[in-house]
């Protein structure tokens, strides 16, 4: 059964390793929860570290 999202999530897809350990490690510096989607995939799917990650970056346009 597929979960529905009513608010937004983020995804940061990328072929490099190093730079997915870079978003990774950015995203545990300011407390921000986040796991492998897939390999090559960060995803940011909670309300509240979506939420927290909007503050830092600004919400998705």
């Amino acid at each position: 059964m597929r979960r529905r999202y009513a608010y937004p999530r983020y995804f940061f897809r990328n072929r490099s390793e190093d730079i997915l350990r870079i978003s990774e490690e950015a995203c545990d510096a300011v407390g921000i929860r986040h796991r492998r989607s897939r390999p090559d995939t960060v995803a940011v799917s909670r309300r509240d570290d979506v939420a927290m990650q909007d503050r830092f970056v600004g919400p998705k346009s």
